[in-house]
């Protein structure tokens, strides 16, 4: 499955300066896994030494937070989105 998947500024160093990529993948984590073949180093950025999200990375399918779903077996439809954000923290 073909996913569209955006790109937050910081890490835009490893797709060339693009905010959106295509990625292949019925889960999400194959789309990560896909997306760490294309564009070597963003995965280490996504994902901790385990291999789990990092934990002030928030992910969506579509609009849906992965972390309320089903983690890195999230399906990812054809067409889907999926958002990669890192936290903010400020106070």
């Amino acid at each position: 499955m073909s996913v569209n998947v955006r790109i937050p500024t910081i890490l835009r160093t490893y797709t060339g300066g693009q905010a959106e990529v295509s990625a292949e993948g019925a889960t999400l984590s194959e789309v990560l896994a896909d997306l760490e073949k294309n564009h070597a180093g963003i995965g280490a950025r996504v994902l901790d030494d385990t291999g789990k999200l990092r934990r002030f990375v928030n992910v969506y399918v579509n609009d849906d937070d992965v972390r309320f779903e089903q983690g890195l077996q999230t399906p990812t439809p054809e067409g889907a989105g999926v958002s990669i954000i890192p936290a903010v923290a400020g106070g």
